[in-house]
């Protein structure tokens, strides 16, 4: 039986694509970010995260792992012997029949506010299959969007294209040693999944990630403008930095080290877009 496994839900967000959307999160991605915001979504299978707040350092949770496996790990059983419930599994495993139940319920609302369903990660393509049948399923009953890196192939990202009506598209680092550097692998297909991307005439927005020292520099920001303005792309939307990404490594059991400084300032990035003719908000 065909699964997908998902790993949160946003209701009511404003920001995935046009109107008022649901945007669903799937697990795992393949790419590794150093400033990933949401590495609960990296692993592609349900785990454990403990929240470090309230922790009365009780021991019980690893001593459930001990009992079990021998080692000082979270289990299964670390989530009901924890006497502040601070554990819980992340990652949860739908049909395409379930998730598109699910999301249609709040159909006559999302589709009246102009907005629909928005397929977010982790990374959306990496799980192909279950994407497509939830996009086919949809067809005609909510405006269907995918957030991506566009790290597929392109045989899948053509058949993913086919099947949704809009695309947030993140264009990270254009130098691919610098993006094999950061993001750990290398962005040719990204690279080329954009440009297909750019000549279907499906509706998309590029989005930008602001990561300070990163992909916040001027040479970057030149090198993205510049493949925008040679594939005739005229907006782009450039997320900023949040600071409090690293809090959420602590649940996961992650080290969260990089520190980045701010370098240009929102006004030096528009001018620079704007010098290309390209139109930027910034979220």
């Amino acid at each position: 039986m065909l699964t997908g496994t998902i790993f949160s839900f946003e209701e009511l967000a404003i920001h995935d694509g046009p109107g008022v959307r649901t945007t669903v999160f799937l697990k795992g991605c393949p790419l590794h970010c150093m400033w990933c915001h949401s590495p609960e979504g990296q692993e592609f299978s349900p785990e454990l995260i403990k929240s470090p707040n309230g922790c009365i350092g009780c021991g019980a949770c690893l001593q459930a792992g001990n009992k079990k496996t021998g080692r000082p790990v979270l289990v299964d059983e670390s989530i009901s012997v924890c006497p502040m419930h601070l554990i819980r599994t992340v990652g949860e495993r739908y049909t395409p029949e379930a998730l598109v139940k699910r999301l249609l319920r709040n159909a006559d609302f999302l589709n009246r506010s102009g907005g629909g369903v928005t397929f977010s990660g982790g990374e959306a393509l990496a799980q192909p299959a279950f994407l497509k049948d939830c996009l086919s399923r949809l067809h005609g009953k909510l405006h269907r969007a995918i957030q991506t890196s566009g790290f597929a192939t392109r045989e899948v990202f053509d058949s993913i294209l086919a099947d949704c009506d809009y695309v947030l598209y993140d264009l990270k680092l254009i130098d691919p040693s610098l993006h094999n550097q950061y993001c750990g692998q290398d962005n040719a297909a990204i690279l080329e999944n954009y440009k297909a991307l750019a000549k279907s005439g499906k509706e998309f927005i590029t989005r930008i990630p602001l990561i300070p020292t990163v992909t916040d520099t001027e040479e970057n920001l030149t090198a993205i403008a510049t493949l925008m303005r040679e594939c005739d792309v005229k907006r782009a939307e450039l997320l900023p930095y949040h600071r409090l990404t690293g809090s959420k490594y602590a649940m996961t059991g992650r080290v969260y080290s990089p520190s980045f400084d701010e370098t240009l300032t929102p006004q030096t990035r528009a001018e620079l877009f704007k010098a290309y003719e390209i139109e930027v908000t910034i979220l």
